[in-house]
C-alpha cells in the first residue's frame, strides 16, 4: 500500500522533469533547459516591444583602486616653470626682434634681458630636475625628429646662445673693448636668427607634455602647443612692457593683451572638447591656481588697455605683472591637473571605452 504513493510521486517527479526540458538518469540530470526562472537583467522577464531588458552596464572600478599608469614624477616648481620659462624666452625674442627693426631701444633692451633672463633660467631647472648637468649634454648626442623631448632638447640648444649675444650688446658697457664691438656687430643677426625659432620655443613645451599617456595633456593635445604660446606671449608681453618706458611700450602691450585673450578662449575650447576628462582642472589644487589665473587676466588686460589710453608706466607694471602671474598659475595649473588625472584610474579607461564603443 505504501508503494503506490511512493512510485506515483516518482512518476510525476520524473514526468516534471520532462515537462521541463530535462532528462533524468542514474548519474543525474541532462539536457537540462531552464524554466520560467531565469532572469534578464535587473528586473527579470522581457520587456514587451523593447526586444527584452539588457543588462545594466557595470561600473568602472580599477584594481584596488589603483591607477592605471604612473603618475608623473617631475617636480612641480621644476617643470611647470620650465613650461611658464619657456613661453617667455621665445615671446621675448619675438617682441625683441620687432622693437629693433621698429626703432624702439629701451623696449628692445628690455625684451632681449627678458628673453635671454627667461632662457638661462629654464636651462637651469630642467638641468635640476634633470639631476646632473651632463645629462642635458647627452641628450644632445641623439637627434629623434619623432621625440618632442629631443626636437626641444635641440631647439632650446640652439636658441640659447643667440639671445645670449643678442642681450650682450645691451650689457656692452660692463664688457671688454673688443668684446663689446663684436656683441654690436653679431646682435641684430643674432636676434632675427632667434625669432626663427622663436615660436617652437613657445609652443613646443605643450606638444611636449600632449605626447605623455596623461589623460589631461594627452585629450588636449590640438590645444595645449596654442594655449601654451598664447600664454607665453601674454607673460612676455606683460614683463616687457612693465619693463620699458610708456612711450615705447605700445608693441609690448598689444602682444600682452591679445596673448591673454586667446589663451583664455583656448582654455575654454579644451572644456568644450574633454568633457569628462577635464574635470581635474577645475577641482583641487589646479583649479584654485586657474581661477586665480582668470582673476589675473582680468585685471592684467583691464590695467594694460587703461594703459594704451594714458600711457602710465606704473598700469605698465601692474598689468604686465599681472599678465605674467596668469601665465605662471595657468602652467601650474595644467600640471597638477595633469598629475591628478594620471591618479586616477576613471580619467584613463572611460574616454578609451568611449572611443572603443564599449
Amino acid at each position: 500500500m505504501s508503494a503506490a504513493p511512493s512510485g506515483s510521486s516518482s512518476g510525476s517527479g520524473a514526468v516534471g522533469s520532462q515537462e521541463a526540458g530535462s532528462e533524468v538518469r542514474r548519474d543525474g540530470l541532462h539536457h537540462v533547459a531552464p524554466g520560467r526562472e531565469a532572469l534578464i537583467g535587473s528586473r527579470g522577464g522581457r520587456r514587451p516591444g523593447r526586444g527584452g531588458e539588457v543588462v545594466p552596464p557595470a561600473e568602472f572600478r580599477s584594481y584596488y583602486g589603483r591607477a592605471v599608469i604612473k603618475p608623473p614624477v617631475w617636480k612641480a616648481h621644476n617643470i611647470a616653470g620650465y613650461l611658464f620659462l619657456g613661453g617667455v624666452a621665445g615671446g621675448g625674442a619675438l617682441l625683441a626682434a620687432g622693437a629693433d627693426l621698429t626703432g624702439r631701444p629701451a623696449m628692445r633692451r628690455a625684451a632681449r634681458l627678458v628673453s635671454a633672463g627667461a632662457t638661462g633660467l629654464s636651462l637651469a631647472v630642467l638641468v635640476v630636475d634633470l639631476g646632473r648637468p651632463r645629462r642635458f649634454v647627452h641628450m644632445l648626442r641623439v637627434v629623434k625628429p619623432t621625440s618632442p623631448m629631443s626636437v626641444g632638447t635641440w631647439l632650446l640648444g640652439g636658441f640659447s646662445p643667440l639671445v645670449a649675444v643678442a642681450a650682450l650688446d645691451e650689457v656692452a658697457s660692463l664688457l671688454p673693448r673688443r668684446a663689446a664691438e663684436l656683441a654690436g656687430l653679431l646682435a641684430r643677426p643674432s636676434g632675427l636668427a632667434a625669432t626663427a625659432v622663436a615660436p617652437a620655443i613657445t609652443t613646443y613645451t605643450g606638444a611636449l607634455i600632449a605626447n605623455t599617456a596623461v589623460p589631461v595633456w594627452h585629450e588636449a593635445h590640438r590645444e595645449l602647443p596654442y594655449l601654451f604660446g598664447a600664454s607665453g606671449l601674454a607673460a612676455a608681453g606683460g614683463l616687457v612692457a612693465a619693463a620699458s618706458p610708456a612711450r615705447e611700450a605700445a608693441p609690448a602691450r598689444v602682444a600682452g593683451l591679445a596673448g591673454s585673450v586667446a589663451a583664455q578662449l583656448l582654455d575654454r575650447a579644451v572644456h568644450r572638447r574633454l568633457g569628462m576628462v577635464a574635470e581635474p582642472l577645475t577641482t583641487g589644487r589646479a583649479g584654485r591656481l586657474r581661477r586665480a589665473a582668470r582673476v589675473c587676466a582680468l585685471a592684467g588686460t583691464a590695467l594694460l588697455a587703461a594703459s594704451a589710453i594714458r600711457r602710465s608706466r606704473t598700469l605698465d607694471i601692474a598689468g604686465g605683472l599681472a599678465l605674467a602671474a596668469e601665465s605662471a598659475l595657468t602652467k601650474f595649473g595644467y600640471f597638477h591637473a595633469g598629475t591628478a588625472s594620471a591618479a586616477d584610474p576613471r580619467y584613463t579607461v572611460l574616454p578609451q571605452r568611449e572611443r572603443s564603443g564599449g
